[in-house]
């Protein structure tokens, strides 16, 4: 894989991570839990999900050549980047009128 259509696969990745707490009652869209989620449920399944892309993202850059050194700049602006990617599904999920 090219590393133009890597960085556009962990995007998209990002993108559907970041949106999967707020989509689903299920705990990483697996799990069946009884109740609805908590928001605080969901901010937890969404700073693991962050982890597990940056994770992925790594693989691939690992892949690639050489990994680059990592400052905290770069963590507040990827998890800055994630939550903003979250926005539509926080949306949908909290602002939006549902019929039930």
């Amino acid at each position: 894989m090219s590393q133009t259509a890597s960085v556009w696969v962990v995007l998209l990745l990002a993108l559907l991570a970041a949106n999967l707490p707020f989509v689903n009652e299920r705990l990483f869209g697996a799990v069946a839990i009884g109740a609805r989620k908590k928001l605080a449920v969901r901010f937890g399944e969404l700073v693991v999900l962050y982890f597990i892309a940056g994770g992925i993202g790594l693989l691939f850059e690992r892949r690639a050549g050489q990994i680059a050194a990592q400052g905290w700049e770069f963590y507040a602006v990827t998890g800055a980047l994630f939550i903003v990617l979250a926005f539509p599904g926080f949306t949908w999920r909290y602002l939006m009128k549902h019929r039930h």
